[in-house]
């Protein structure tokens, strides 16, 4: 199995940043990508930005130039650097890996999710 730990989620004011950091552990043999997703009350969870294993990245155009996804390999860690937080950036961020371990084939996991709240 794998384990997702999140850190970095808190409250900040319009035009602030914050930084999410996401370590993954367990009996990994591969990691495929790993990313970020977002839920805001009443809507249903949606990506924000990923990182293939290949290095190619991809972000939903309302975090584009303001959030940068990169990941340790090393450590099994992504981060999400959040500049220019908007209060619309308000929501749950959840942790996404792609993986394969030494029990499973390839698998998503997600984290338990952190709160980024971006108010005045």
């Amino acid at each position: 199995q794998v384990q997702l730990e999140e850190s970095g989620g808190g409250s900040v004011q319009p035009g602030g940043s914050l930084r999410l950091s996401c370590a993954a552990s367990g009996s990994i043999t591969t990691i495929y990508a790993m990313g970020w997703y977002r839920q805001a009350p009443g809507k249903q969870r949606d990506l924000v930005a990923t990182e293939h294993s290949s290095g190619s990245t991809a972000y939903t155009d309302s975090v584009k130039g303001r959030f940068t996804i990169s990941t340790d390999k090393a450590r099994n860690t992504v981060y999400l650097q959040m500049n220019s937080l908007r209060p619309e950036d308000t929501a749950v961020y959840y942790c996404n890996v792609v993986a394969a371990t030494y029990l499973s084939s390839v698998a998503g996991y997600w984290g338990q999710g952190t709160q980024v709240t971006v108010s005045s």
